[in-house]
């Protein structure tokens, strides 16, 4: 991971009134979803079996709001950040890749539903024990909880998730998030909460995973710029995108 640590060290950030959320670009033409490793900061997706199906040609719970989410966050990143996140293309990956070892974040759609082979748990956990950072996204109501919790112990079998509140250094990476509780859930208007699972379980180290739960923060990304979501409410989750990016790379 040593490309991606340089990236980091080389970070240098503007200074921004606000994200400009009402993102009006159209999906850039040629956006592919499988660029090779190259060594540029480049987003990743996870890709898992879940055994339900969702539309979408035939896919799954882990494609929801692809592209767009990603392209769209990787923009703002850009013209913000120093972060050259890659604009043309992005990385979707099983859990059990190796090439998952190039890249230092990557994020989970729709952990609800989440069923991982003996395979990916191992992998997976030695991804994040080496410096890894997961998002995990899009699942709401105690049912996806408790798949999601058995999963992830499968994973981290020591792990705990903890509730994180308002003055976790994650929530002021780069922009300082005012009122986490007020990115509420974009399609039932619920207030979400935040989990982590710290490195050895202790919290003042790093966040080795954060789940958005009753939430589905990638939606405001995905829709931004069509006039289904208020203003401000994408203006937040986009903070919020981009603080999770700092925070991973940075820690």
């Amino acid at each position: 991971m040593a490309n991606w640590l340089r990236t980091a060290g080389a970070l240098c950030f503007v200074s921004v009134a606000a994200v400009s959320a009402q993102y009006d670009r159209a999906p850039q033409p040629g956006y592919r979803s499988d660029v090779p490793y190259d060594g540029q900061l480049t987003f990743v997706r996870l890709r898992w079996q879940s055994g339900f199906g969702f539309g979408r040609g035939g896919g799954a719970a882990w494609n929801h709001d692809l592209p767009r989410a990603e392209q769209h966050l990787a923009l703002i990143l850009r013209e913000l950040t120093l972060a050259n996140l890659r604009a043309d293309g992005s990385r979707i990956l099983a859990l059990d890749d190796p090439e998952l070892f190039n890249y230092p974040i990557a994020f989970m759609w729709e952990p609800g539903f989440w069923n991982l082979t003996d395979r990916e748990a191992v992998s997976f956990r030695a991804w994040l024990n080496k410096g890894g950072f997961a998002v995990f996204e899009d699942f709401d109501g105690p049912s996806q909880w408790s798949v999601f919790e058995a999963q992830m112990r499968r994973v981290l079998p020591e792990g705990r998730l903890v509730r994180l509140d308002q003055t976790h250094p994650i929530f002021d990476t780069f922009f300082r998030i005012q009122d986490i509780n007020a990115i509420v859930h974009p399609m039932t208007g619920i207030a979400p909460s935040y989990y982590g699972i710290f490195e050895d379980n202790d919290p003042s180290q790093r966040l080795m995973v954060i789940a958005n739960f009753d939430n589905d923060v990638p939606e405001y990304w995905e829709w931004s710029g069509e006039g289904l979501y208020p203003f401000d409410a994408s203006n937040e989750a986009y903070k919020l995108g981009v603080n999770y990016f700092i925070y991973g790379l940075t820690r």
